[in-house]
């Protein structure tokens, strides 16, 4: 159960491939790499106008790994914050799996980012949406019970079927414009 009532839905993001391009099957492992994906500000300052929280959802198996650290995912998180920051679209909550794949119980497709944001922000899952461009991504929404899910095409095969399937990040404000209503995410 949440600490605050479930008063407003959510805009959950992957990270990679969605707000910022994707590095393939590599990382992000340096602030230099990080560059955000066509529409991503945009997508996220809509959001945060019509009253959604914006919560980040990302698997960061580097640090896990070794090839970067804990500081080092902060400080990408931190440039990224502060880049959107100027366009009124900062990320309400960040979360992140930095374990290795079967050593934890928050890795993607487990909803336990979701349901950890849900208790620290007091989302409503039924009217939140999920934008992701992996399998993982979609299934973690449906654990979650989050009702909306996007996916964005990318070199990952889709299996998992989405509410809605973009060819890229370009369309999404288009496609958010269109579906969030204005004034639904308001408490």
């Amino acid at each position: 159960m949440p600490d605050a009532p479930a008063s407003r839905p959510a805009v959950f993001f992957d990270r990679d491939g969605v707000v910022n391009v994707s590095p393939g099957d590599g990382y992000v492992l340096r602030v230099e790499d990080f560059h955000f994906a066509p529409g991503a500000i945009a997508a996220l300052a809509l959001c945060k106008a019509r009253g959604f929280a914006t919560i980040l959802v990302t698997s960061q198996q580097g640090v896990g790994k070794g090839l970067m650290t804990q500081t080092e995912l902060d400080d990408i998180h931190g440039m990224m914050q502060a880049e959107l920051a100027w366009h009124a679209a900062i990320f309400d909550g960040i979360y992140a799996c930095t374990h290795l794949s079967g050593t934890c119980t928050c890795r993607k497709p487990s909803p336990e980012m979701i349901f950890r944001a849900q208790h620290e922000h007091g989302i409503d899952l039924t009217r939140s949406w999920l934008i992701g461009d992996h399998d993982r991504d979609i299934q973690m929404a449906v654990n979650a019970g989050v009702s909306h899910t996007v996916r964005i095409l990318s070199h990952h095969a889709p299996k998992v079927a989405a509410e809605f399937t973009l060819d890229d990040t370009s369309l999404l404000p288009a496609l958010l414009e269109a579906e969030l209503r204005s004034g639904e995410g308001s408490s």
